[in-house]
């Protein structure tokens, strides 16, 4: 049958952002905000959406820079080593973008006769560089926190020490929302590992504002025991990056997209059923096949033309969906036994 590549890169399957006089104050808002819109918004090329995932990338990486800097500003006043630390911390983490991004590149490479399917991938395993790192994080503020507590030192300089924490807590927040928000947009699981990373480490700077008014208020210890609440914290949040990853490395889709698709394909004329419908993620874009049932008496341009009509539907029905395979089948009898008849791509 005949290969309609061409069909999928020609139609708009989507709709970008709006492109309205919208006012900064309103895109701001809506920007720092994570949420998603899986039904309604979509890209018409995996092409647009690693773009946006770069773009992404690159600007939360100067905030979290940005942020490290300021810190640092606050470490050259107060000469603390502590905050030395926290903003030593915030510099390295600022860096996983890096596995991300190469990820993300790699992934606009064209297939290849060894690559049949692209690099698309190579996000996955960016997605598990990151779950690494969330893991050291926990384990490096665990370590932290015991550390204090069997040597206990003096917190100096309370004001710094907790203004330093709000600006690390705030920078990764920020980054935290944009990476996660962005990376459902997408369909990129790492860039929504990346984002959760970005809030366990925003978590790390929060204790650092909570361990100063301890230390305030006369309780020394305040600083350790919340360290360890906080090393809680990321492990929580890094449980779930992790479920999210491995199960796109599992080929786990979600199975409303699957009914999406038997219900598209079932609306289409002259289709009788569909069933064995399999979808995979390739980077952040979904691949699908699924058989048909028609009449047995249908001839193959026929049978070409309904497979056609089927993947036109699919391909508009199911976010994120950018190719599908359809193998049509004859229906030859009440007892509903049909033999393979076309396969259309």
């Amino acid at each position: 049958m005949a290969d309609h590549h061409g069909h999928r890169e020609g139609h708009g399957h989507g709709h970008g952002p709006p492109h309205g006089p919208a006012a900064w104050w309103g895109r701001l808002r809506h920007a720092l905000t994570p949420h998603s819109h899986d039904s309604t918004e979509r890209f018409d090329t995996a092409l647009e959406a690693s773009r946006l995932g770069i773009r992404t990338l690159v600007w939360s990486f100067l905030v979290l820079l940005a942020t490290a800097a300021a810190q640092a500003v606050l470490v050259v006043l107060t000469g603390s080593v502590a905050l030395l630390g926290d903003t030593v911390h915030n510099f390295a983490d600022a860096l996983t973008a890096l596995p991300v991004g190469i990820a993300l590149l790699l992934g606009r490479r064209a297939a290849s006769r060894r690559f049949t399917y692209g690099l698309g991938r190579a996000e996955d395993l960016a997605g598990v560089v990151v779950v690494v790192l969330i893991a050291a994080s926990a384990a490096l503020a665990g370590y932290e926190a015991v550390r204090r507590l069997a040597e206990p030192q003096p917190v100096e300089y309370l004001w710094a020490v907790a203004a330093a924490g709000v600006v690390g807590f705030a920078g990764n927040e920020l980054v935290a929302r944009w990476r996660i928000r962005v990376g459902r947009r997408i369909g990129s699981a790492a860039l929504v590992a990346d984002g959760v990373h970005a809030r366990a480490d925003g978590f790390t700077s929060l204790a650092v504002v909570g361990g100063a008014a301890g230390v305030g208020l006369g309780f020394p210890v305040a600083d350790p025991l919340i360290g360890l609440a906080i090393t809680a914290a990321i492990v929580f949040v890094g449980y779930g990056a992790a479920k999210e990853v491995f199960a796109r490395l599992m080929d786990a889709v979600d199975p409303a997209a699957v009914a999406l698709a038997e219900d598209a394909a079932a609306l289409v004329p002259e289709v009788r059923g569909a069933y064995d419908v399999r979808m995979r993620w390739i980077g952040h874009s979904l691949r699908a096949e699924l058989s048909v049932v028609v009449d047995g008496g249908l001839s193959v341009a026929a049978a070409h033309r309904i497979a056609h009509e089927v993947e036109h539907a699919l391909l508009h029905a199911v976010p994120r969906l950018t190719a599908a395979v359809v193998h049509v089948e004859p229906h030859t009898g009440a007892d509903g036994a049909h033999e393979t008849l076309a396969h259309h791509h």
